[in-house]
């Protein structure tokens, strides 16, 4: 799929969450990297909400996000945004929306469709999950974790990984002018389903991100 034609299924999907329903892979517009507001300042301003207005993300503002969050910073080794450590790799971002759930592919910049369906009350126990526009879910791949090292460290590291980029995404939403907060009261059986995940795959954190209420 081209530039184009995914900018148009991305149009088509503005009346709803602004995504559109397309069973292959949508390729993100590029990132917009530069700019933003200064690192002190989105230090500043950085806080968790719960209270987030309907509207859903343009695409642009959506790709900027996703890259923030753990896209590929240095090309020629495919290395993110986010630090992993022994540089695994494992930590996936998972979007849900109203209308379907994707996983983000950092390396093509792209999101595929794993499910239909709103599964946004799943990625939590409180009751503005099911209305924020958009939940992150973050997932871990233990088949790309190393058995070399105890559970209780790699544990450690996986949850490590996922808190940075729940960090990026705080730090960007500051920046953009979002709402977001990171949440950890999540049913990973009843989302790993929805998800389709895999027996090595686990649900480590969710994310609400969204404009703020009472916002423009």
């Amino acid at each position: 799929m081209n530039t184009w034609m995914a900018a148009g299924l991305f149009m088509i999907g503005m009346m709803g969450s602004g995504l559109a329903q397309d069973a292959g892979s949508i390729r993100l517009p590029p990132p917009e990297t530069a700019g933003g507001m200064p690192l002190m300042q989105a230090l500043q301003a950085r806080r968790s909400s719960r209270e987030f207005a309907g509207r859903p993300l343009p695409p642009q503002l959506l790709s900027n996000l996703l890259w923030a969050a753990n896209g590929v910073n240095r090309p020629d080794s495919g290395k993110r945004t986010a630090p992993s450590a022994r540089d695994w790799r494992e930590i996936d971002v998972y979007v849900t929306t109203a209308e379907a759930a994707y996983r983000y592919d950092p390396a093509t910049h792209t999101l595929t469709q794993v499910a239909t369906g709103d599964l946004r009350r799943l990625t939590g126990v409180q009751d503005f999950v099911a209305t924020a526009p958009m939940n992150l879910v973050y997932v871990a791949d233990l088949d790309r974790t190393s058995d070399d090292d105890a559970p209780e460290r790699k544990a450690r590291f996986v949850a490590a990984d996922a808190g940075f980029i729940a960090q990026n995404v705080y730090l960007f939403c500051a920046s953009a002018g979002l709402a977001t907060v990171v949440r950890g009261l999540v049913d990973p059986v009843a989302l790993g389903k929805a998800l389709r995940l895999g027996p090595r795959q686990q649900v480590v954190l969710a994310q609400s991100v969204g404009y703020p209420a009472g916002g423009r």
